[in-house]
């Protein structure tokens, strides 16, 4: 059967056949350059988000904040969105770009699989999602930074997978757990520590949840668990069963066990 690259010009591709026919449709910007960027207002951002590796597939989770500057521009924006039936893509960055990023992706996946009557594989989404990063290169270079990560299970292998992005639209794959986004590094040191191989699913949400707690201690970008407004992260488990969301209560429950843990002992 020939692969999906192969068969481009049959219009499986929709992002292709928008670039064709009106390239001004994509989340896409001229080079503006160093005075566009200036010249440019703040614009919401929002941190952090990450992925992770269990025994039955893959923990997709990011916070809920978005700043513009040093204000909270929205404490409630998602940032984890299921791409299709077996896949999941979280972004980090400026929130106008990624949000078109993944509305493109969703439509991407649709289309094909309307056209062709099956699912693209794991892969191939990856390398069309290098695509939207590398498209969206002119505005990352005026500061519109858009970088996700994908995860999605694939049904071939029978595991869980992770594949993250730089700015030009290279993509790699991790075997463990990958963070980006402000707090990425606050994370991905939390999740240094606490990960291991064949996490069971409560196990694998706790240390998603942890390492998002670390990030909001030491990153000003990141939001932490919010008891107050009940404001707590997306959380979703992508696996042989498809991507589904991790509940409310679900997760409320296990921040709330994470900050008792964190206690400081009254003497």
């Amino acid at each position: 059967m020939d692969s999906f690259f192969d068969r481009m010009d049959a219009g499986s591709s929709f992002f292709d056949l928008v670039r064709g026919r009106d390239p001004g449709l994509l989340p896409q910007l001229g080079m503006g350059g160093r005075e566009a960027a200036e010249a440019m207002p703040p614009v919401p951002t929002g941190t952090t988000v990450l992925a992770l590796r269990y025994q039955a597939g893959v923990v997709i989770a990011g916070d809920r904040q978005a700043t513009e500057g040093f204000q909270v521009a929205s404490r409630r924006i998602e940032k984890v969105f299921a791409a299709d039936e077996h896949s999941a893509v979280a972004i980090a960055g400026a929130a106008g770009p990624c949000l078109e990023m993944v509305r493109l992706f969703q439509t991407e996946l649709a289309h094909y699989e309307k056209l062709e009557g099956m699912f693209l594989s794991l892969e191939g989404k990856a390398n069309r999602l290098a695509q939207m990063v590398r498209a969206n290169l002119p505005l990352a270079m005026q500061g519109l930074v858009a970088v996700p990560i994908f995860a999605g299970y694939d049904v071939k292998r029978g595991e869980g997978r992770i594949f993250k992005y730089d700015v030009a639209g290279g993509r790699y794959e991790e075997t463990e757990y990958y963070s980006t986004g402000s707090g990425g590094k606050d994370a991905r040191s939390s999740l240094k520590k606490l990960y291991r191989p064949g996490l069971a699913e409560d196990e694998a949400i706790r240390t998603a949840l942890e390492a998002l707690y670390d990030a909001a201690d030491e990153d000003r970008g990141t939001g932490g668990p919010d008891f107050v407004r009940g404001i707590f992260p997306t959380v979703k488990l992508v696996t042989a069963a498809g991507a589904q969301d991790v509940a409310g209560a679900r997760v409320e429950a296990l921040c709330e066990a994470i900050v008792r843990a964190r206690k400081t002992p009254s003497e």
